[in-house]
């Protein structure tokens, strides 16, 4: 059985698919499988959810979303899209601290492989974890709260601990954002204050093709009541003035499919790059990305620019976006405050997986960290040295799970599991 993902660009390969109703069809799927594997709404790029065994998806685990407004939570099935439960919190004065561009994803699927949004100051979407509740690989239930011991080394966890059910999910206040585009900002401008340019709203992405002068476009998304933005003073971004909204460069139709610019509006309706309710991106694409220290990044930059004819016939698009430091142990952001160079390649694996070994060894200077659930050549044996605690994560996995149920070929290349 071989189920093809999201971009149509890998066929996920499985003996039997569960469609578990309920979490104890879960616990009935893992106690019966020698292999499973956790499979969510499939925008992974890469073997990661393959199996010789039996894949478990939770996608279809009613929501049942429990509000705690005293401790600023929310715990809620894990297979639930971000752009289901955005607008139930946002229905009920909520939020949560940021959004990935895409809604589309599934919550545990997201924080398992640190999937993030943009902003400096903004962890990527495993910060919010409070809580797991998921079923091991010996089918118990396990939950994990804020403070215990093994949570932080869980959140991160590429199902490699077992198939997560309900997360719990730190929620604020709700509150209003404005995005803005800003075309032609000149490399070198963007290069000699960086830190202007991240830092210009709450969340921001730059869009590059690499060779031309310029950054095609940076959104620049803003807490309007927080940053005291109004309607009319919306200010230049290094001596270039805000434009009206130009069609996201990653997207080859005129389906009006990208969240709205120049007015304010609900944050779950801003902050991701894509409507939920249309069609997301390319779809039929393939995406790589990796994280440096923003400390590195104009050097890292410089470097990806100066190979950049060795890739720009599988280019589609880049985006560059920040992340926050956190203390999750596999995530691409751990102890350094990021930023995040990710390309959205031609569906063509060949022309990709050419381009890549460029793209890598003007990186590896920078120890930079790939994106788990994206295209990338790097194995554990050079993950070891970029994770301080992948030692740590890797012991947790071989005692939860000493007879590799959850393990598959993707664990085995790049956690040596």
């Amino acid at each position: 059985m071989q189920i093809a993902n999201w971009a149509g660009n890998h066929d996920i390969a499985g003996a039997t698919l569960v469609e578990a109703r309920t979490i104890e069809d879960v616990r009935r799927a893992v106690a019966d499988a020698e292999h499973v594997r956790p499979l969510g709404t499939r925008h992974s790029f890469n073997d990661l959810p393959d199996t010789d065994g039996t894949l478990v998806t939770v996608t279809a685990i009613p929501a049942e979303p429990v509000l705690d407004e005293a401790a600023r939570t929310v715990t809620v099935g894990a297979g639930t899209r971000y752009g289901e439960l955005a607008g139930w919190l946002g229905g009920r004065g909520w939020a949560l601290h940021n959004l990935g561009s895409l809604p589309h994803i599934s919550v545990g699927g997201a924080v398992a492989t640190g999937t993030h949004g943009s902003g400096d100051a903004n962890g990527s979407l495993s910060t919010a974890v409070r809580g797991l509740e998921l079923v091991g690989a010996d089918g118990a239930m396990r939950t994990l709260r804020a403070g215990d011991p093994e949570l932080e080394g869980s959140v991160v966890a590429l199902g490699a601990l077992g198939v997560v059910v309900r997360v719990t999910l730190a929620v604020e206040p709700t509150y209003l954002v404005r995005q803005d585009s800003y075309r032609g900002l000149p490399w070198d401008a963007l290069l000699a204050d960086l830190p202007a340019v991240t830092g210009a709203g709450y969340s921001v992405s730059g869009f590059t093709n690499w060779v031309d002068d310029a950054v095609e476009q940076v959104w620049v998304k803003r807490r309007t009541g927080v940053e005291g933005l109004e309607d009319d003073d919306v200010p230049d971004l290094l001596g270039v003035p805000a434009s009206g909204l130009a069609q996201p460069l990653i997207v080859p139709t005129d389906e009006v499919n990208t969240t709205l610019h120049l007015t304010p509006g609900a944050w779950n309706e801003r902050l991701p790059h894509f409507r939920f309710d249309a069609t997301p991106s390319v779809g039929d694409e393939i995406q790589t990305e990796y994280f440096v220290d923003r400390a590195d990044a104009v050097d890292a930059l410089r470097a990806v620019r100066a190979v950049a004819p060795e890739f720009m016939d599988a280019l589609v698009i880049t985006e560059l976006r920040t992340v926050a430091a956190d203390r999750l142990w596999l995530s691409p952001a751990y102890g350094r405050d990021s930023l995040a160079i990710h390309f959205t390649w031609r569906n063509d694996q060949a022309r990709v997986l050419a381009a890549l070994p460029a793209i890598e060894a003007a990186l590896a200077p920078f120890g930079a960290r790939p994106h788990w659930g994206k295209v990338h050549l790097l194995d554990a044996a050079a993950l070891a040295e970029r994770y301080p605690r992948f030692d740590d994560a890797r012991e947790l996995v071989a005692r939860r799970d000493p007879d590799g149920v959850l393990r598959n070929g993707a664990l085995q290349r790049v956690l040596g599991v």
